[in-house]
């Protein structure tokens, strides 16, 4: 009887060896990447630095209580109205997020029938439709509680802001505006890989009111000037 391994059935084993270590090292693999992309699990980090030569960037992650989500939906209908409202002298910049594709900055961020109705404003179809001949810009200031939330869900809130617009040679008068905007939060949303810094958990624009005298600053502010004068 013989009591060694021929060599067939010793590499038929080595080979089973081998492919055994290669898939616990590919579960492995797998199970990290999963960790690493987490798309279907969102994950809200503030950055916080201070104006400190000895003191270190810190980056700890939002606990999902109250307050921060607060905090948090305030910073992006912040962002969310300065990227609707204010205008820089660049065609490209301008069109970059005001576009109707995927890397429109309100496109993602709005509903379809908020986005739609953005598209009606003047300043919209003067930037998209036809450039303007002439350079302006248009800014946005928040005094502080200028964003408060409507009801107890914290799915709408009011937002007050002065708004003026500016070219070579003169400044418009700041008017007041006052909007209502209504956010829209599932907790299931599915984000693009490239959106997760801007807007991390998906919310989006449902409603858009304008609650202020002054209708729609796209609509009344320097374009309107310029019309009346001409």
């Amino acid at each position: 009887m013989q009591d060694r391994v021929e060599p067939p059935i010793l590499l038929s084993r080595l080979m089973a060896f081998v492919f055994a270590a290669m898939l616990v090292v590919l579960v492995a693999m797998l199970f990290a990447l999963y960790n690493m992309f987490p798309t279907n699990r969102p994950q809200v980090f503030f950055l916080m630095t201070a104006p400190k030569d000895d003191l270190p960037v810190v980056l700890r992650e939002m606990v999902p209580v109250d307050e921060n989500m607060g905090n948090f939906k305030r910073s992006f209908i912040r962002e969310y109205i300065r990227a609707r409202n204010e205008i820089v002298p660049d065609v490209a910049e301008m069109r970059k997020k005001w576009n109707n594709d995927e890397n429109g900055v309100i496109h993602a961020w709005s509903t379809q029938d908020v986005y739609n109705a953005f598209t009606q404003t003047n300043m919209w179809n003067a930037w998209m439709s036809g450039v303007p001949d002439f350079e302006f810009s248009c800014s946005v200031e928040f005094d502080n509680g200028a964003i408060e939330p409507v009801d107890l869900a914290g799915t709408e809130y009011t937002i007050s802001f002065r708004y003026f617009c500016s070219d070579s040679n003169r400044q418009m008068d700041k008017k007041e505006y006052k909007i209502r905007i209504k956010l829209d939060i599932d907790d299931n949303a599915t984000i693009r890989w490239d959106e997760r810094l801007n807007n991390p958990l998906g919310i989006r624009v449902s409603e858009y009111i304008i609650e202020s005298d002054n209708g729609d600053p796209l609509d009344t502010g320097y374009l309107a000037s310029v019309n009346e004068q001409m």
